[in-house]
């Protein structure tokens, strides 16, 4: 889902709302999400509702336990793209900013990290890539590069986004290179 609007953007920018958009990738109620977090239905209840706010997150059917009606929620895609126009637009500092994206890469290799530590080694055959390079691009492009980025993998989602078939997980990040030739 390429997301235009800034209160969508904005939604996604609570780290717990997207813990709870990634576990309602299948339905669940509020209290079966805030069980796997260890949280209250309440807390998770608050972010589900922000969310359905921002149409990220949809209520798809109802059921009664003891009484009380239960919301039963889906997120509404398989994954999220911030168009390059809200860039800049999202509230707070640019180096707040900055630090929310790069604290995201960090959070994203943490999560590669553990997802391969958990394969089994032993196993005849893992298949896997790794890739890796340094793109130069011109400050007056880097919109254009980020599109084109974006595009290339919302194809490669929506392409090989199916469920059927073996599941892998595909982690891009892109961040700036630091000056290393001082070291």
């Amino acid at each position: 889902m390429h997301l235009e609007q800034l209160e969508q953007a904005e939604a996604l920018f609570k780290p717990q709302r997207i813990e709870v958009l990634r576990r309602l990738a299948e339905p669940a109620t509020c209290g079966e999400v805030a069980e796997q977090l260890g949280q209250t239905p309440q807390r998770v209840y608050y972010h589900v509702k922000r969310l359905v706010e921002a149409g990220l997150v949809t209520q798809v059917d109802e059921r009664k336990v003891r009484g009380i009606r239960e919301g039963i929620y889906q997120a509404t895609a398989r994954s999220y793209w911030l168009s390059p126009t809200l860039v800049g637009r999202i509230g707070g500092l640019r180096r707040t900013r900055d630090e929310l994206s790069l604290g995201y890469v960090l959070d994203l290799m943490e999560e590669v990290q553990t997802d391969i530590a958990a394969l089994d080694r032993s196993a005849p055959e893992l298949p896997s890539i790794g890739v890796s390079g340094e793109i130069r691009v011109p400050p007056d492009r880097r919109r254009e590069f980020f599109e084109d980025l974006r595009g290339t993998l919302q194809d490669l989602f929506e392409r090989y986004g199916g469920s059927e078939g073996d599941a892998f997980k595909l982690a891009v990040a892109c961040y700036p290179k630091g000056d290393r030739s001082n070291d």
